[in-house]
């Protein structure tokens, strides 16, 4: 067995993954980057533990899941807005293609906030970060028939919630 990696080149090569992972989690605006410390401290402490011969996302999928479900359970962080405006910098695309992608970006939050905590990791390690279910599973530590259950209903629920929108959005 190989040792594990070296925790500055794991925090320098994963931190946008983690800090995106812990939006689409639910986590939002100025507190991301204080969260993904937080994710960075637990993987720190555990890093000795870490088994080389499985890939690296999904352990830290684990890591931010739990920190990120234990952060929007405190009572300050409930009542969240779904999106928050995007900073636009220079030699960005056309700001008619920006307004697309953050209305799209925005649609999806809110999307995402329909489902329950644990359906909506299962949907983000999956949908977005193109996991197998088998690596979803054993990163949130649950029985890979809950995984797929809990995939199941949250497309259903995502989709569901996604026309939905559309169709507000159309009737104004």
């Amino acid at each position: 067995m190989s040792p594990p990696p070296q925790f500055r080149e794991l925090f320098e090569s994963e931190f946008g993954y983690v800090t995106r992972t812990l939006r689409y989690l639910g986590v939002r605006g100025h507190e991301i980057e204080d969260v993904a410390h937080d994710v960075f401290l637990h993987v720190y402490r555990h890093l000795p533990e870490f088994d080389t011969a499985r890939p690296i996302k999904p352990w830290l999928f684990g890591f931010a899941y739990r920190i990120a479900r234990d952060f929007r359970a405190l009572a300050r962080h409930r009542h969240e807005t779904a999106c928050e405006p995007q900073n636009l910098r220079d030699g960005a695309p056309l700001a008619d293609d920006l307004l697309v992608q953050s209305e799209a970006l925005e649609q999806a939050l809110k999307a995402l906030d329909t489902l329950e905590t644990d359906e909506r990791a299962v949907f983000i390690a999956h949908e977005l970060d193109e996991l197998p279910i088998p690596d979803v599973a054993e990163a949130l530590a649950i029985p890979l028939n809950t995984a797929y259950s809990r995939l199941r209903r949250a497309r259903s629920k995502f989709e569901a919630a996604a026309r939905r929108l559309v169709a507000q959005e159309r009737t104004r």
